[in-house]
């Protein structure tokens, strides 16, 4: 398992770096909400991207909590745990990461991160969802025991965090 993954707790100053890794290193649709114009990141889905994280991870009563993604000090991407309404001790989490850093290792040391997070918050359980031809996140989910299942267009799991998955 990679040692020099790490998460941190967004905050306004690495907001600022996780703009830039998205902007340098994804596509909008793959990290934020879609917006209307041109594609590619325009001041507009900048200013929506920020507006987005403070909205949802930095306001005064937050809705999910949304951490940095750092491999060796520099921020790569965001990963999140956010309850699910009607599923007491659940959370969604999602994830993503830069083009450069995938496929190395870095979303199976998310993954372990992100589940011990959960459980120290008090989830018992994380659901994941997931398109099918999402291959990293099919073989972590595998990887872990976890079974995805058919849900409309997507795949989805539920994982137990009080189980030892790793």
């Amino acid at each position: 398992m990679r040692s020099d993954v790490t998460l941190h707790p967004l905050d306004r100053t690495l907001l600022t770096d996780l703009l830039r890794a998205a902007v340098e290193d994804a596509d909008p649709l793959e990290v934020m909400p879609p917006v209307e114009g041109p594609g590619g990141w325009t001041p507009e889905r900048r200013s929506a991207f920020v507006r987005f994280h403070e909205s949802r991870s930095l306001a005064a009563d937050p809705v999910e909590t949304t951490f940095a993604i750092a491999v060796s000090g520099r921020v790569v991407g965001a990963a999140r745990l956010c309850p699910v309404d009607g599923r007491a001790g659940t959370a969604e989490a999602g994830v993503w990461i830069g083009r450069s850093h995938r496929g190395v290792g870095v979303g199976g040391a998310v993954l372990d991160s992100l589940l011990d997070r959960a459980r120290a918050q008090g989830f018992t359980s994380v659901y994941v969802s997931t398109t099918p031809d999402n291959l990293a996140v099919r073989a972590l989910m595998t990887g872990i025991g976890a079974d995805l299942v058919p849900d409309g267009d997507a795949l989805t799991a539920c994982v137990d965090v009080e189980a030892d998955v790793r």
